[in-house]
């Protein structure tokens, strides 16, 4: 895997590497919240109510050059 390298040429827009702990915090409220929902004999929600998209870390995906930036094709 060492000379893996992308097929898109396609990278984060901010400089977080990743937004594990953001949706690790998002699971956990929307467990806990399911958890009371159930206990009460209510319907489930999903994620997306719970957890906000716009409040995590990185800002979404942008297209690159790829001639102009090889280093970003690596893995």
């Amino acid at each position: 895997m060492s000379r893996s390298s992308r097929k898109t040429p396609i990278c984060g827009i901010t400089t977080a590497v990743s937004e594990k702990l953001d949706k690790r915090r998002g699971n956990r409220k929307a467990r806990k919240a399911n958890r009371v929902r159930l206990a009460k004999g209510m319907e489930l929600i999903p994620i997306r109510e719970v957890s906000d998209v716009w409040s995590m870390d990185k800002d979404g995906k942008q297209f690159f050059n790829q001639t102009k930036f090889p280093e970003l094709m690596r893995k």
